[in-house]
């Protein structure tokens, strides 16, 4: 079952629901055809991890192989970078109770025949991401992981380094970040910035998220 409309449910049947959209978006297999004629030929499998409750959304751009393989989000060196970004230890991270990871595709969307990353497919975001996010109404701190994830929630968005340097003209409680992977390092050694001012303030405001402190 997929829900399109404003929830007013009481906790257990909000639960419940919760559980109908996880299942169906775990058994998702839209893009089945799409992955099958990529280089990598694999099955779908959408990494879900979020619960109701949550207070920080990590919205990022779709699975790489290693995590498809992991069945966990950020299971591998972005992971180990962005969590420093955030200033969480690994327990806290993947605690779904306060963490929603919310990728703008669920699945890892194959390699190119260059061996490049494939985007993730529009039609998952169409499909997936409205039922996805109304399901998280107590969010308080939305962190948007590259172009992907800034094109669906940035009005204006324009290109990443703007974006991500704009953090004081974002709406309240919206950080956005270049992706932690290794293939941006060149990026962070050009803008040293991001990490002089950027990340002491998104610190700052995990902090206040995740140890229940209300926001400034």
């Amino acid at each position: 079952m997929i829900c399109c409309g404003p929830l007013s449910f009481g906790p257990t049947a909000y639960l419940l629901l919760m559980k109908d959209i996880r299942d169906d978006l775990a058994a998702c297999r839209l893009c089945a055809e799409r992955f099958a004629v990529t280089a990598t030929q694999h099955r779908p499998r959408p990494i879900v991890w979020f619960k109701p409750g949550a207070r920080l959304l990590i919205a990022s751009q779709a699975p790489g192989k290693r995590v498809h393989e992991a069945g966990k989000p950020f299971w591998d060196m972005s992971g180990t970078r962005l969590r420093d970004w955030l200033g969480l230890d690994e327990a806290t991270f993947y605690d779904r109770d306060r963490v929603a990871i919310v990728p703008m595709g669920f699945c890892f969307p194959g390699y190119d025949a260059k061996g490049s990353d494939l985007p993730p497919p529009r039609i998952c975001a169409q499909t997936w991401r409205k039922p996805v996010l109304e399901m998280l109404p107590d969010l308080r701190l939305t962190v948007l992981i590259g172009a992907y994830a800034m094109k669906y929630h940035l009005p204006g968005f324009r290109n990443v380094t703007e974006a991500v340097a704009g953090w004081r003209d974002h709406p309240p409680g919206v950080f956005a970040l270049p992706h932690p992977s290794w293939r941006n390092t060149g990026w962070l050694n050009k803008n040293p910035w991001f990490a002089e001012e950027v990340l002491p303030r998104l610190r700052a405001a995990v902090s206040e998220v995740m140890n229940d402190r209300a926001p400034n």
